[in-house]
């Protein structure tokens, strides 16, 4: 099976505050010459059957970009699950896979390692680890978790990865370097 022909819609998470930025919008943030999110939907778009953007600002910027873009069902910068129910929401496929704007160094094998390692674990949820710590944020889950979702947000979670453990997941280490974000305006090299 090619990477291309997998069930998977791609969402890069980019409806952050982007607080510890300097309140900047992290996917216009620019890195070699070209904005994060140029990065990021470069490494996604081969390994996804679609690709759309969450943003909550700046959304005809990301259009211009030629994905579609959904911005939170809910407004106020609610956190990383309010975009993941909304891309849930809005896939057409019936795996989703989660990622952020900030991480410019995705492995070209996510989606398949993560989509194999759902199906070889029969969990609904597969999230990227560096080997020490789960990375909430890059992470594959079966579109059908959607109802899961919601009633766990309205009874007040917010935490993906206690969500995530609650609904059932199994992990997949890649190398620290592919999981790599840029967090703060001084990780971000200048060259």
């Amino acid at each position: 099976m090619t990477t291309q022909a997998l069930p998977i819609t791609g969402i890069i998470l980019a409806g952050g505050e982007g607080r510890r930025m300097g309140g900047q919008d992290k996917g216009w943030v620019r890195y070699q010459g070209q904005p994060l999110i140029q990065h990021v939907s470069q490494r996604l778009l081969p390994q996804v059957s679609e690709l759309l953007i969450n943003a909550n600002r700046n959304q005809a910027d990301y259009q211009s970009l030629g994905y579609p873009v959904i911005a939170d069902l809910e407004s106020g910068f609610q956190g990383p699950l309010m975009g993941i129910l909304t891309g849930l929401k809005a896939a057409s496929q019936p795996w989703v896979l989660f990622a952020p704007c900030d991480g410019p160094f995705l492995p070209e094998d996510l989606a398949a390692r993560l989509y194999q390692a759902a199906l070889d674990s029969q969990q609904p949820i597969a999230v990227a680890s560096d080997g020490e710590r789960l990375q909430p944020v890059v992470v594959l889950i079966r579109r059908d978790c959607l109802v899961q979702l919601e009633a766990a947000m309205q009874a007040g979670e917010r935490k993906p990865d206690r969500w995530y453990a609650s609904v059932g997941m199994t992990s997949v280490v890649f190398a620290a370097e592919g999981l790599r974000n840029f967090n703060r305006p001084e990780e971000i090299p200048l060259a």
